[in-house]
């Protein structure tokens, strides 16, 4: 009786026929349920972004008329030939720049401030928080009457408050103490949002940390300088980002307050947007700008991505 070796069962399986491995899925593609289920969803919201952002192109790119229904006439490159041969407009970015850099600058100077001295508080720190935070809950169109209610020739607080002090003018009729009163109600308005975000960032900061330093000897501007600062500077760029978006386009405060004057004065490229689009009806020319403030806007963002993308942020 000769011995026979059973055959080999087959890879994969101990008993039974091999079961084909299951393939991977393609990297990328949604599930049949799901992508069924997202895409109404997904469509309305490409219609209502695609569709509008199109119809502003072709109306830079064309004159539009109201009277008598909505037509446009085809002018080509018109409009964005007027907005790069405009001075007015060309003095228009250059009061928004100005605009830009002091209140977002003011604002990241007396936000990390205020953190810190809220930070050190022993007692009422919770009601003086509450406090600072209160103008965030006011809304900008409710801040700008509140400002130009406060600085009237007639009977402002403010105004009576600098002819104490000797200032007898007029503060929303003067260029420089209007362009100042519009910066400051907007500082007045968001540094609390600064302040709130870095003292987010402050708590992260491990108390070891600080005590290693102190030991070594670090006193108040150094420890600020060394340690406090390079802690929380990627929290303070996320917070820069948010309040330069939001600056790069603000209007409400200007509007209510001056509506662009004294003599243009505050009239920053939103403003102009504004004339030229619901005062003046050229739509065809807003819609240039506006597609200009777009791209500002995008130079921006991506320069504080690039930032935050070296930091390590966007990972």
């Amino acid at each position: 009786m000769t011995g026979s070796t059973a055959p080999a069962a087959p890879a994969g399986s101990a008993t039974g026929p091999a079961r084909t491995a299951p393939r991977p899925g393609r990297p990328g593609r949604l599930p049949g349920f799901e992508g069924r289920m997202m895409a109404p969803g997904l469509l309305l919201l490409a219609a209502l972004s695609i569709v509008p952002f199109l119809a502003i192109i072709v109306m830079s790119l064309a004159r539009v008329r109201l009277l008598g229904g909505v037509g446009l006439h085809w002018v080509g490159a018109d409009n964005w030939t007027r907005f790069f041969t405009d001075p007015d407009l060309g003095w228009a970015w250059i009061r928004t720049a100005v605009y830009f850099t002091l209140t977002v600058g003011l604002e990241m100077l007396a936000g990390v401030g205020l953190a810190l001295a809220v930070r050190r508080l022993a007692r009422g720190r919770n009601a003086a928080l509450t406090l600072l935070l209160l103008p965030i809950f006011v809304a900008p169109v409710i801040v700008g009457l509140l400002g130009r209610f406060l600085t009237d020739s007639t009977f402002g607080l403010y105004t009576w408050m600098l002819r104490q002090i000797g200032y007898d003018g007029d503060i929303m009729g003067s260029k420089t103490s209007a362009f100042t009163a519009v910066v400051l109600m907007d500082v007045w308005e968001w540094t609390p949002l600064i302040t709130l975000i870095t003292l987010a960032g402050l708590t992260a900061i491990p108390a070891s940390l600080r005590e290693a330093a102190a030991i070594d000897g670090a006193g108040g501007w150094s420890m600020l300088a060394h340690i406090i600062l390079p802690s929380i500077s990627n929290v303070l760029l996320v917070a820069l980002l948010i309040r330069s978006m939001d600056a790069i386009r603000y209007f409400d405060v200007i509007w209510v307050t001056t509506g662009g004057g004294p003599a243009d004065a505050t009239k920053t490229v939103p403003v102009r947007l504004y004339e030229t689009a619901f005062r003046f009806f050229d739509l065809g020319y807003a819609a240039a700008i506006g597609l200009a403030m777009l791209a500002a806007s995008i130079v921006v963002a991506r320069a504080f991505i690039r930032v935050l993308d070296r930091e390590g942020l966007t990972r």
